[in-house]
């Protein structure tokens, strides 16, 4: 298993110049305009708001950001056209705090969520998470499914409670390099969830995946066997690292929040 079990996507030479370019325009790309910062128990949270009408909550990948995981594959200003969408740096990540203890992780995440929905007075929002984001998103249906409109969980399924994937989380070792505090990948573990926490989630869910990712088989397949009623969309020619990119993906999500406004 590799180091990170979700990111070794085999790319082709020419999409990998692809990520590549995607990612030297991210490194140079503005904060968008709505960037503002709430205080999340403690840590200084940046999140944005774009537009008006139900409201969409995205929620970025390890190592990620708003504006590399939503903002730039051009995410946030395709639903932004018929919808209330925010998006937030998790701790560690992007404009926000970075926390080293890793008590600022793990099931944190999902209470950021939910901090930052009462902050903004919302009651109920589409949630949409991927890889990382996808793990946040699926205990924050477990956990706040009173809180939800509908759910896509990108590049992701289900992290079972006592697992191997759990447990390899739980010792990840330090990351050399980055701006991301080991800590946040070691608390990942903390997300997990049981059966009986996953057969009980009770709102309309749909999986995204490229059909090269490496996490269809870690993290889709075991879960399709226990929601067959969750559809799975699979974005051709897509590893975990380019599918945010394919305008299959963006496509998907658009014609899943369409259904479910």
């Amino acid at each position: 298993m590799s180091k990170y079990p979700y990111e070794r996507a085999r790319l082709p030479i020419g999409e990998r110049f692809l990520v590549a370019g995607f990612l030297f325009l991210v490194a140079f790309a503005g904060p968008p305009a709505s960037a503002q910062t709430f205080d999340a128990n403690g840590v200084r949270l940046h999140y944005i708001v774009e537009g008006k009408g139900q409201p969409v909550v995205l929620i970025h990948g390890l190592h990620s950001s708003i504006r590399m995981n939503w903002q730039m594959p051009g995410v946030i200003s395709m639903l932004s056209k018929d919808y209330r969408v925010i998006a937030l740096d998790l701790p560690g990540h992007g404009e926000s705090d970075k926390p080293t203890s890793e008590a600022a992780y793990g099931v944190e995440l999902v209470e950021d969520v939910a901090r930052l929905l009462d902050h903004l007075n919302i009651q109920r929002a589409h949630i949409v998470g991927y890889s990382m984001g996808g793990m946040i998103a699926m205990k924050f249906m477990a956990e706040h499914q009173d809180r939800v409109l509908s759910g896509i969980v990108g590049g992701m399924g289900w992290l079972r409670q006592g697992s191997a994937l759990q447990n390899f989380w739980d010792r990840m070792p330090e990351r050399q390099g980055g701006s991301t505090p080991s800590a946040c990948a070691r608390s990942l573990g903390k997300l997990a969830l049981t059966e009986a926490e996953l057969r009980a989630i009770n709102v309309s869910v749909e999986i995204i995946v490229g059909d090269r990712d490496p996490t269809k088989g870690l993290y889709v397949t075991p879960l399709e066997r226990v929601r067959k009623d969750w559809p799975v969309v699979e974005i051709k020619d897509a590893g975990h690292l380019n599918c945010i990119i394919k305008p299959q993906f963006k496509k998907a999500i658009e014609a899943w929040l369409a259904k479910h406004r």
